[in-house]
């Protein structure tokens, strides 16, 4: 559970980030207590915003027909989290990240985000999941 809400609120982050280009560190203040979920989020966000182009560019190759920028913030910031986990993260298994990316979405999202983050990031996994985790590891 603790990775799952240290996504929860990386997610929140980069929503704020993404709908206000609000400064990341005062984000944090009263979102979670525990230190080791505040540590994984903030690995997540760290390393979404250090690749957002390279992460962007794959998503956006992935969700034909669907313009990155159309898409709810929702759902881009579920799909950079869970794109940044499938192509550098090699601790994750690309399915967990799917899988949790789901869990999040149906929280979060509106009835049609399982689906669709569900059919973009297996598209991702299939494409590209573990091409880059056997080299530099970036978060």
């Amino acid at each position: 559970m603790i990775r799952r809400r240290g996504r929860e609120v990386a997610l929140k982050i980069l929503y704020k980030i993404d709908m206000t280009g609000e400064n990341k560190s005062i984000l944090f203040e009263n979102l979670e207590q525990d230190e080791r979920v505040i540590s994984f989020a903030k690995e997540i966000i760290e390393g979404v915003i250090k690749n957002i182009k390279k992460i962007d560019e794959i998503i956006s190759k992935v969700s034909l027909n669907w313009d990155i920028k159309r898409m709810s913030y929702i759902d881009r910031n579920i799909l950079r989290i869970g794109t940044y986990e499938i192509i550098f993260r090699k601790d994750i298994p690309p399915v967990v990240s799917i899988n949790e990316a789901i869990e999040i979405s149906k929280k979060y999202g509106d009835a049609d985000s399982p689906k669709f983050i569900n059919g973009i990031l297996h598209k991702i996994k299939e494409l590209y999941g573990n091409s880059e985790k056997g080299g530099e590891h970036e978060t």
